[in-house]
């Protein structure tokens, strides 16, 4: 394991210090979660589409909102639906379909599970906002 010194401001020192003590846990331990949700391993994604979906850490809420309902156009899922479960042996112009269908459905649910994995990282912080400073009760939104 790599070890780095961090310089945090105090508005994000507080937080993460007070989410470590909620959770008896050590502040490097809560910071290291954050940073895999926030930056996941992508090794096995090709380098263009890891570019996207690191890059979709700075996208504004509204448009991961929008990436969540990302799918495969009406046509595009019949089409995958037709070639997945034939009727006859597939030709190879049919092959090379199934396997650009099931790749661009693969990179739209990449796209989705990012968007979704950055929305629940981003609802946090809301939550942490509200934890106590004083090891007082938690107050949660809507409780």
């Amino acid at each position: 394991m790599a070890s780095v010194t961090l310089e945090l401001s105090e508005a994000l020192a507080q937080p993460a210090n007070q989410a470590a003590r909620v959770m008896s846990r050590p502040v490097s331990e809560v910071l290291t979660a954050l940073l895999e949700g926030a930056l996941p391993a992508l090794g096995d994604v090709p380098l263009p589409m890891r570019t996207e979906l690191i890059e979709m850490t700075w996208s504004s809420d509204q448009a991961l909102a929008a990436i969540t309902h990302l799918t495969l156009s009406p046509q595009d899922q019949a089409r995958l639906v037709e070639l997945s479960a034939p009727v006859h042996p597939l030709s190879r112009e049919e092959h090379e379909e199934l396997r650009r269908l099931r790749e661009r459905y693969g990179e739209i649910t990449l796209r989705k599970a990012r968007a979704f994995a950055l929305r629940s990282l981003r609802s946090g912080k809301k939550l942490l906002n509200n934890l106590p400073v004083d090891g007082g009760p938690r107050r949660f939104p809507g409780r």
